[in-house]
């Protein structure tokens, strides 16, 4: 199975308020910035050159919008795909390679935003128990652990922990340091998995299918149990439906660009930046390069045809914005406290569950009125929200300035 095909505004104390109310109603955790911008650690499985590009794409967000606090990166590494030819057990041996942690990416969107955004890398393994801590790993891979602990330590409100990858990093910090995870997270948002509902998860058939069903969860299993048998607030977005991770479905986050055309628009330096990415290219002067103009040309394959994208939920509920639907056929994100009594809004919501998990990494869930730790994603009809999806985060992409 191939990795998902390799292929604004400010907020005010007012809107973070607003959402404390909601999830105090659903009966969960008040998350409530103190500053009105929100504490975000962001842990993605980033490399360089690309295995996804969508990795490229979505981290630019965290840097973009004038409503995150972005305190850390992590990068979540495997170390199968650095090899010429991935030799992961049940997954897509990706002849792409050989690939490094994403830091050149890291230090661009550093550069071009004049930010100092400290990075770390997370272990290359993957847990061999769901209490592993990890501390026999090399020290350089358990920089990304430290870091979270570290950043979470320092903090003086909880952190919103976005996983696009893996959860390793985050599963392993928890197994050090519990109580400090417990009272400085705020949520963590997790990217992965495969929406099965009502508790409908049979035994497992295949003892050679891929782990979870998804990759995300196949990159450590344990690492995505451990989160799911724990009592940290977890909001989980599915990547996949049981028929895969391009299919469209109620709880699962999937939807495409039919083409990146967008990209010709943006800022000089992100428009460098995106092309630099897509390109795939390893140019020493890879700060440098962004103060010039790359050609579009030389990432025009993948300009022209369809991008694939499972990030987008979570920065919309991050960021306390949602998708609207105006009068006419147009789309835009807006924040949660715009007034929209005349825009229809398009559903991207986090509903309380109960959840099971497996020991092959599959999970179930099912909606409850009871209090809970557990959110799951849900969306209304994926046809309009990805036509929504489309034309919104276009129109906020050629909206992201440098200056």
């Amino acid at each position: 199975m191939k990795r998902r095909d390799l292929l604004s505004g400010s907020t005010s104390v007012a809107v973070a308020t607003a959402l404390g109310s909601a999830l105090r109603t659903m009966g969960q955790r008040s998350i409530e910035p103190r500053s009105g911008r929100v504490p975000i650690i962001d842990i993605t499985d980033l490399y360089q050159p690309f295995q996804d590009p969508g990795d490229n794409l979505d981290l630019v967000y965290a840097f973009a919008f004038p409503q995150v606090d972005l305190r850390a990166v992590i990068l979540d590494v495997t170390g199968a795909f650095r090899l010429p030819l991935a030799n992961a057990p049940h997954m897509w041996h990706d002849p792409n390679g050989p690939r490094e942690p994403g830091i050149v990416p890291v230090t661009q969107l550093n550069y071009i935003f004049d930010r100092q955004v400290p990075y770390a890398v997370g272990p290359f393994s993957a847990m061999k128990t769901a209490e592993d801590k990890m501390l026999d790993v090399p020290t350089f891979q358990q920089s990304g652990i430290r870091l979270l602990l570290e950043t979470l330590d320092r903090s003086d409100q909880p952190v919103e922990i976005l996983s696009f990858g893996s959860t390793r990093t985050i599963a392993a910090a928890f197994n050090r340091n519990p109580g400090l995870m417990r009272r400085k997270v705020a949520r963590i948002h997790i990217s992965a998995g495969t929406a099965t509902t009502n508790f409908e998860l049979g035994p497992l058939q295949d003892q050679n299918e891929m782990p979870g069903g998804e990759w995300n969860v196949a990159l450590d299993p344990w690492a995505f149990i451990r989160l799911l048998q724990s009592d940290l607030p977890i909001a989980l977005y599915p990547c996949a439906t049981k028929d895969g991770a391009f299919s469209y479905g109620p709880h699962n986050t999937y939807w495409k660009f039919q083409d990146l055309g967008f990209i010709t628009r943006l800022d000089p330096g992100l428009r460098n930046y995106v092309i630099y990415a897509l390109a795939r290219m390893n140019r020493p002067d890879f700060l440098a390069c962004l103060d010039g103009e790359l050609s579009v040309d030389a990432a025009s394959d993948r300009i022209t045809h369809p991008h694939h994208v499972w990030e987008t939920a979570i920065w919309l509920n991050v960021t306390r914005q949602k998708l609207v639907a105006g009068t006419g056929n147009d789309f835009s994100v807006v924040p949660v406290s715009y007034e929209t009594a005349d825009r229809r809004v398009i559903r991207n919501s986090l509903v309380p569950c109960d959840v099971k998990v497996r020991n092959d990494g599959r999970f179930s869930f099912q909606a409850t009125d009871r209090r809970t730790n557990f959110l799951i994603f849900q969306r209304d009809d994926p046809a309009e929200y990805e036509a929504a999806s489309r034309q919104a985060f276009a129109a906020l992409w050629t909206s992201f300035s440098l200056l």
